[in-house]
């Protein structure tokens, strides 16, 4: 059994999760999720996809780093998918 870095869930079935700087014992990939994915720096929710990323600032995607000032950066248009 392991406990969850997370929640605290005891669990037989845990996964272990290593980053280039981070690692995490956790019994879900949603409690991995809250502990490592980074966060929009403009509307705060957690980036589980791609992003975007400037100087160590993260975005969830190209209109949140607009609304922060930062130009340049453009979402995949559905054709490029």
């Amino acid at each position: 059994m392991a406990r969850c870095d997370a929640c605290g869930n005891e669990y037989d079935k845990p996964i272990q999760v290593v980053t280039r700087d981070r690692k995490g014992i956790f019994d879900s990939f949603e409690c991995a999720i809250q502990t490592l994915a980074p966060v929009c720096t403009t509307c705060g929710i957690r980036i589980i996809g791609h992003g975007m990323e400037t100087g160590g600032i993260f975005y969830c995607c190209a209109s949140c780093a607009l609304k922060a000032g930062v130009t340049g950066m453009r979402d995949r248009p559905l054709a490029e998918r």
